[in-house]
This record gives C-alpha cells, structure tokens and sequence, in this order.
C-alpha cells in the first residue's frame, strides 16, 4: 500500500523555503559574495533609490531592527551609501553604490539558472502557478 502523500502544507512551505534558501545562498555567495537575503534589500534599494530604512523594512516585510543589520552590512560591505534625509533629521537614505549595482549584475545569471532549474521541475504552468500562490500568501492576513 503506497505511502499518504504528506499534506502538512505550512510544515513543508517552511522546509521547501529553508532547502531553497540554503542553495541560492550558496549559489548567490559564490557569484556575487551576496546571500539572497542582501539582493533583496539590493534590489529593493535599486528599485526605490532614495527610501528610509523603515520603507525597506515594509518592503522587505522584515522588522527595523532586523533592516538595521542589513543595512550595516550592506554599507560596511560598500554596498549601499547611507546619507542624511533631506527634510528628517533622525532618518537617512539608502542609494545603491557602483560596487553594489556590480553585485547585483554578478547573481543576474545565478538567479536565472536557479529559475530555469526551478521551472524544470514544476514545469512552466507549475511555476507561473506557484509564484501566483506565494504572492497570495506573501499578502495574506490570517
């Protein structure tokens, strides 16, 4: 008698994300010297040039005090400039630095094959359906 197939669906989201995560992590480290969660906030700050630390931390639906970190790293890494807001005095902006733009033109290749290898095993029309139920439950207030 076959097995039930395991519908834990939270359990195995969070064990799918983990597994996902660790590969690109590797994978993005070794293109770029970036871990995913950094081409994230580098996108972010590319994308919305001139945002606060707490825009990025709505975008990235991440808390400030976690946006802190990355931010330091990011800038330490010379990644990211910080300099002041032009009409908060306790805020800065983050622009994305020529070293950060050369980072995120290194994982480009990484994260299209890492795409390719996740369409080959959902298939084109599991993709474009798994991406369509993550972006649902990215937004979804239980």
């Amino acid at each position: 008698m076959p097995a039930e197939p395991d519908l834990r669906l939270y359990f195995l989201l969070q064990r799918a994300a983990h597994r996902l995560r660790t590969s690109a992590d590797r994978r993005c480290l070794a293109a770029a010297g970036v871990t995913t969660a950094q081409l994230g906030a580098l996108f972010a700050v590319r994308d919305r040039p001139r945002q606060t630390q707490q825009q990025l931390a709505r975008t990235l639906g991440l808390r400030e005090s976690a946006v802190t970190a990355l931010v330091a790293r990011l800038t330490a890494a010379g990644l990211v400039a910080k300099s002041a807001h032009p009409r908060e005095h306790r805020a800065v902006v983050l622009e994305l630095t020529e070293a950060g733009e050369a980072a995120l033109t290194a994982a480009q290749p990484e994260i299209d094959r890492f795409n390719a290898e996740l369409r080959g095993v959902l298939g084109d029309d599991g993709f474009g359906r798994a991406a369509h139920a993550l972006r649902q439950l990215a937004h979804w207030e239980a």
